[in-house]
């Protein structure tokens, strides 16, 4: 089907607590650049009104965000509300109603993935599917055969160029930036590969626990929740080859491929933590074995990375909160000791700020002989405050029909396969003190020499802000 913007955008969980958070404040900044001007359709069973929403509209901008009264009055003024039960075919009738002439609709279900289905059929037996794309917010299955049978509905009543699996990672402003770096310097070609790199950290760090979402994360854990897709979208975007074109499908085509050449993680290149207290947590049981804290070693067995090891960590309760990708070099041969070459890296920091850092030997001050430091040429950007946020970025995405940004059906499957033998599994479950780096058994799925740690670097550095 080919590509048109979407003439309504309909959002069913319109009350929920990421429509507030999240959505609202997309939705008013989307309006006040003039990327929104079609009506925006609430949908949710709350025994709500139109006036309703628009007063849960203005509280949730002027606390995420700020309220900004020309763009939210244009919003208010795009706003609809249907209310009613899911289950209700009702509820679609009334949605057909208000979606008045619209004949290309964007169907955002912003609510738990066991509603999905349910939703799916009913927007295809009211006429809502017709001509419509549909926007599914993670997490896409629970395992490869919950999200096999995920796409199964999806595609029975929507083209896959209709389906935007949603992974808010993937419209961050760093994580592109990760495929403008390789991609857009010549200079990179020559040194990111197995020649060159002896191996990969990707570290996503976050310093405090699950903020009252136990009973959520207390069914998903580490691995589901920010490696399968977060982290693997990262990984993708590192270690991809260049797509022959430009459009959307020749970049998921490279992305599938990397996914395609990653084994199944064995059970001893996993190391799974809980911070010490987490039982205690309101939802979560008191035996309970769901991991906060996950160490992977991965390899891509593609002509650019075979043999290099990809290490990825992800926890809560850890020193900081930071995502950053780190490449070691292969020691050059030289007649410098190796116990002094220590600081040889690409760094590339996603979040807070993003940072691009190669660490590199010199001279130390006053040396005698050889004497080296280490030391890193560094160039820093931190996010402005009218930068687009990464939910902004993927519905106004959506809403022209641009997939770029979004997991296509054979991607999510193959993240799935490649998790799915150790989810099975019960793999041991290690305690570790919140404000550490996971448990002490991760030092079985540790690079060699030891993880880098964000924040723990040597600042023998020389630094270029860029505005």
């Amino acid at each position: 089907m080919t590509s048109s913007h979407s003439d309504a955008l309909v959002f069913f969980g319109a009350t929920g607590d990421l429509a507030y958070k999240k959505i609202f404040p997309s939705l008013q900044a989307m309006v006040k650049r003039g990327h929104l001007n079609v009506p925006v359709v609430g949908v949710a069973k709350a025994g709500w009104n139109l006036d309703q929403l628009r007063a849960r509209a203005k509280d949730s901008l002027e606390k995420h965000g700020g309220l900004d009264p020309t763009a939210f009055e244009k919003l208010i003024g795009l706003l609809r509300y249907v209310d009613g039960d899911y289950q209700d075919p009702a509820t679609f009738t009334a949605l057909r109603q208000e979606l008045k002439v619209a004949q290309r609709p964007a169907h955002y279900l912003a609510i738990p993935p066991v509603l999905f289905e349910t939703v799916v059929q009913h927007l295809a037996e009211s006429n809502c599917g017709r001509g419509a794309r549909v926007i599914v917010e993670k997490p896409f299955g629970h395992d490869l055969r919950s999200a096999q049978g995920l796409n199964r509905v999806l595609l029975s009543v929507f083209d896959e160029d209709d389906i935007f699996r949603i992974d808010h990672y993937l419209g961050k402003r760093a994580v592109n930036n990760v495929l403008a770096f390789r991609f857009a310097n010549t200079f990179v070609e020559a040194f990111w590969n197995r020649h060159y790199i002896e191996s990969v950290e990707i570290t996503m760090a976050e310093d405090f626990g699950v903020q009252g979402r136990g009973g959520f994360y207390d069914q998903t854990g580490t691995i589901r929740d920010v490696v399968q897709n977060h982290l693997f979208q990262v990984l993708s975007n590192l270690v991809m080859e260049p797509p022959v074109r430009s459009d959307s499908e020749s970049l998921r085509d490279e992305k599938a491929k990397v996914l395609r050449a990653i084994p199944p993680i064995e059970e001893k290149s996993l190391v799974r933590g809980q911070f010490r207290g987490y039982c205690d947590e309101n939802g979560v049981a008191k035996d309970s074995q769901t991991e906060t804290f996950a160490a992977i070693k991965l390899e891509v067995n593609s002509w650019r990375w075979k043999g290099v090891p990809f290490y990825i960590r992800a926890g809560k309760c850890l020193p900081t909160t930071c995502t950053e990708i780190v490449g070691k070099f292969r020691k050059p041969p030289t007649l410098i000791p190796d116990s002094q070459l220590v600081e040889y890296h690409l760094r590339l920091r996603l979040s807070p700020e993003i940072t691009i850092a190669m660490g590199m030997m010199n001279l130390a001050p006053n040396a005698e002989g050889l004497a080296l430091q280490t030391a890193e040429m560094m160039a820093t950007h931190s996010p402005r405050a009218d930068e687009m946020d990464a939910y902004e970025r993927v519905l106004g995405a959506a809403i022209v029909g641009d997939s770029t940004l979004f997991a296509r059906e054979d991607y999510v499957e193959e993240a799935w396969r490649i998790v799915e033998p150790v989810l099975k599994k019960n793999t041991p479950i290690y305690q570790y003190t919140p404000n550490t780096w996971g448990p002490q058994e991760v030092e079985r799925v540790t690079p060699a020499g030891g993880w880098s740690n964000p924040g723990e670097r040597k600042a023998f550095a020389v630094a270029s802000e860029a505005a």
